[in-house]
């Protein structure tokens, strides 16, 4: 995906592994896990909806600006 803002995409998907693996959950964010892999890649962009990104931000039990902190 050519986006102007990947390193935001990258940012994300790296806040989105690192609070999945805090909680020591493994596919709980009700997506299959190649799904999940793409969102957390660190070297490929991939954006998600805005249903998808609160659904995460719930499961995780975070604040969704949480995932977009530096």
């Amino acid at each position: 995906m050519e986006t102007e803002y990947r390193e935001q995409f990258i940012r994300f998907g790296l806040k989105v592994q690192y609070y999945r693996k805090l909680r020591g959950m493994t596919d709980e964010i009700g997506k299959s896990w190649s799904f999940v892999a793409k969102i957390e890649s660190p070297t490929r962009p991939f954006g998600v909806s805005m249903e998808t990104l609160f659904k995460i931000a719930e499961v995780l039990e975070v604040p969704t600006a949480k995932l977009f902190e530096d």
